[in-house]
């Protein structure tokens, strides 16, 4: 996706109503102020209890939901384009303390049990902001943007990523897996 096309979905998701925190590679370079990869994929943060009109909103932009997508809901939901354009949503439940719990598996129990299938969002980690396209966005903070990279094998992008994090947010970053 294209910083316009980020743009243009952000817009669409804004007139509904639907706040949003930019996640993933776009949310790196939102961190650090400027595209510096390509992106498949836009990945976003947001209420579950707005992911219906969210849905709705992004329909009216050409994005359905791809129901084969694995994993899909609890944990997110996809939309894809015929162009290709792709939007991960990680639908989040709020505690009272503002933390966001995405719900990874459909047996979790519910929040605010802490731990199983839920991962956590501090809300703290969700004040970032940062810069896409010349828009200001809110974003995930770096600081959460490493936790999350962190217990699985990193892609190109991931260490494309992380540099970054470290380089230009000032993040201490884990070594290069072996």
């Amino acid at each position: 996706m294209t910083s316009d096309e980020v743009v243009a979905v952000l817009e669409c998701l804004e007139d509904a109503g639907v706040a949003v925190w930019v996640d993933g590679g776009w949310g790196v370079d939102a961190l650090v102020g400027r595209q510096t990869r390509a992106h498949g994929d836009l990945d976003l943060a947001l209420a579950r209890d707005d992911l219906d009109r969210a849905c709705r909103a992004l329909a009216t932009a050409g994005l359905n939901r791809d129901d084969t997508a694995d994993p899909g809901l609890p944990a997110r939901c996809v939309l894809v384009d015929p162009h290709g354009r792709q939007v991960d949503i990680h639908p989040l439940v709020f505690d009272a303390a503002g933390d966001g719990w995405q719900q990874l598996s459909a047996a979790a129990p519910a929040p605010p049990r802490r731990g199983g299938g839920w991962g956590r969002y501090p809300a703290e980690d969700l004040r970032a902001g940062g810069t896409i396209g010349g828009r200001h966005v809110r974003c995930l903070s770096a600081e959460l943007q490493l936790r999350f990279h962190q217990g699985h094998a990193w892609s190109r992008s991931d260490r494309h990523d992380l540099a970054l994090l470290e380089h230009e947010c000032g993040v201490v970053t884990p070594p290069p897996e072996a």
